[in-house]
């Protein structure tokens, strides 16, 4: 899914937060008997878990640059003595 078919309010939740939307939703979804009625639930899911995997994705790569900055200075440090 595109970034500009997601709800603008959703990708401005923290990831715990995400992540209890998504598990009412579950809890919901399991408790429904008829199906067609999900659909829409369904695509929020979906959509909610996309911004969740970009939030993630993002998070990573932060670690990692940082990961790398450190092992820069640790290797300059070394490298000065």
């Amino acid at each position: 899914m595109k970034d500009k078919n997601l709800p603008d309010d959703s990708s401005l939740l923290s990831l715990e937060d995400l992540t209890n939307e998504v598990n009412n939703i579950i809890e919901s979804l399991e408790n429904e008997k008829n199906l067609e009625n999900s659909v829409e639930n369904y695509q929020k899911l979906i959509k909610l878990n996309n911004i969740i995997e970009k939030k993630f994705q993002k998070n990573s790569k932060k670690i990692s640059e940082k990961t790398q900055q450190k092992i820069q200075e640790i290797i300059t440090k070394k490298n000065a003595k």
